[in-house]
């Protein structure tokens, strides 16, 4: 089945897409950017420069980070975080619904794969 991919692009270099969308979520999931960024398949290091691009895109932190140490250290959604991934997810179903009828036409207009 064809799938519709939504990618917002801010300006140049800065754009708002599922895989950093997914990361978030992780985040929110997982209390760690490290462990969001294993489930992810990716290194810490990069999971931290999406996080970190992010938290530089918007006004508000998307992220908040918190060191280690005898506490541990950790990673939460900040509430502007929580929202954008709620509103993100919206968008994205609002999209598909659009444009339903439209994946399925293309979907019958497809020719079968070449083994």
């Amino acid at each position: 089945m064809p799938r519709l991919t939504l990618r917002i692009d801010f300006d140049e270099g800065r754009a708002l897409g599922p895989g950093k969308v997914r990361l978030l979520e992780l985040v929110g999931e997982t209390g760690s950017i490290s462990a969001a960024g294993r489930a992810m398949s990716m290194s810490y290091r990069r999971a931290w420069l999406l996080v970190r691009a992010l938290n530089q895109t918007f006004q508000l932190p998307v992220v908040e980070a918190r060191s280690g140490g005898a506490e541990g250290g950790g990673a939460s959604l900040t509430p502007f975080g929580g929202s954008l991934v709620e509103r993100y997810r919206a968008m994205e179903r609002e999209a598909h619904g659009a444009v339903a009828r439209h994946l399925a036409e293309l979907e019958r207009a497809l020719a079968e794969p070449v083994p």
